[in-house]
């Protein structure tokens, strides 16, 4: 078996603890890259993607982008009747632009 970098054992190491704290609500991933970020509501029970944002149509990549991004996705999952997420992070870190979207999804009336 291949060696596991470490950005790949943290994300096994966060969604390992998601799946026993998640009692069935969606999840609420978050994928960053150096020019954007991407957040979207899953429904594992059922495969299927929620809601999405992503900072596609915003110039730059900083925090402000993210923070845009979690209000968007808050008010997309409003939109769908869902108010109740577990956060994943993925192998990111909770520091800058994951904070801010998740910060953000919080003020936009999501909870987790």
């Amino acid at each position: 078996m291949a060696k596991l970098t470490l950005f790949d054992r943290r994300r096994r190491r966060v969604r390992t603890a998601l799946k026993s704290r998640a009692f069935g609500r969606p999840r609420l991933s978050v994928h960053r890259t150096g020019k954007h970020i991407y957040a979207q509501i899953i429904d594992d029970g059922l495969g299927k993607t929620i809601a999405a944002a992503n900072s596609l149509g915003v110039k730059g990549a900083d925090v402000d982008a993210a923070a845009k991004v979690g209000s968007d996705l808050a008010a997309a999952a409003k939109k769908a009747g869902v108010t109740s997420v577990v956060f994943d992070r993925g192998g990111f870190l909770y520091h800058g632009r994951v904070k801010a979207l998740a910060d953000a999804a919080r003020e936009g009336g999501l909870e987790f």
